[in-house]
């Protein structure tokens, strides 16, 4: 695609022009592999497709250049994946900081989407007038200032942290309370996609954790400094919206999700219990059943 390598998985089902089409965005530290599981609940009833973005630690499609490496270029990325691929009316459905780029796609390509799920999304969180005007003046200077230097300490430590993750994925159960630092609960995932991550870890240069700090960065520049985007997009989104979140979500507070329904009151919500911010593989078939379910009869009968 525009001579970058693309990598992306697809169900076997043949589309048609009455196949549901669903497209599944990652958390850009991931790889499209974290929707394997919801992509076998979806393969009976739509064609799905999950893709790996740009410079993702785990993933396989190819950085350009360390500009793409943003929130903003995986959204004009998704664009041109669509467009590539012929993608005219999908079901969206965007995990975390994926959810944010789902979120920003369906607002600058408003045909394009029929329907946007945003699993436990980072989205600007409510802040107090003081808490605003901190991230409008410290914040942006914080951000300008540790990014540079957590990329460095990141490319040094690389290897000593992958090999704790490889660690944490040997043995999920030694981490308190089965949480790791996302918030998911790794003792839920299933044994063949705790191989398959595995096997993505070993294979990642530590060099190649550098590339996550810009596009956290960016993430964090628009939930808490140039918030206005965001905010604009959640009030113009046009498209239904379905917002899942898990009560056992330690990223994504309670107050977060009450604040953005109370904006958008039309969205719809739905609450996965003892779970956290991890469902496409904590709770693939609930998560997929909850979707589908949403979308009503159209996909079911198919």
């Amino acid at each position: 695609m525009r001579g970058t390598k693309v990598h992306y998985l697809v169900t076997d089902r043949t589309r048609t022009s009455e196949t549901p089409v669903h497209l599944l965005v990652p958390n850009p530290a991931n790889s499209a592999s974290n929707w394997l599981d919801v992509l076998a609940e979806l393969r009976p009833h739509a064609h799905a497709i999950a893709v790996d973005l740009p410079g993702t630690i785990a993933g396989h499609t190819a950085l350009p250049n360390r500009r793409a490496a943003s929130i903003e270029a995986n959204v004009g990325f998704l664009r041109d994946f669509a467009d590539a691929l012929g993608l005219d009316r999908v079901t969206v459905h965007g995990w975390s900081a994926g959810g944010t780029i789902a979120l920003l796609f369906a607002d600058q390509a408003p045909e394009r989407v029929d329907r946007l799920v945003l699993v436990v999304p980072a989205l600007p969180p409510p802040l107090s007038a003081g808490e605003a005007r901190s991230w409008q003046t410290l914040g942006r200077v914080g951000l300008a200032i540790v990014a540079p230097v957590a990329r460095v300490l990141l490319r040094v430590a690389g290897r000593r942290i992958l090999a704790a993750k490889l660690r944490v994925l040997g043995d999920p159960a030694s981490v308190a309370g089965s949480k790791w630092n996302f918030g998911g609960d790794l003792t839920r995932m299933s044994p063949e996609l705790a191989d398959l991550f595995r096997d993505e870890m070993t294979t990642v240069e530590p060099t190649r954790l550098g590339n996550a700090v810009p596009v956290y960065a960016s993430l964090m520049s628009l939930m808490f400094v140039r918030r206005r985007p965001v905010l604009d997009a959640m009030r113009r989104a046009a498209s239904p919206t379905l917002l899942v979140w898990g009560d056992d979500d330690r990223l994504t507070p309670r107050a977060s999700i009450d604040d953005w329904t109370a904006q958008r009151p039309d969205w719809n919500l739905v609450v996965l219990h003892r779970v956290g911010h991890a469902p496409p593989f904590e709770v693939p078939a609930e998560y997929a059943r909850a979707v589908l379910d949403w979308c009503g009869p159209r996909v079911q009968d198919r």
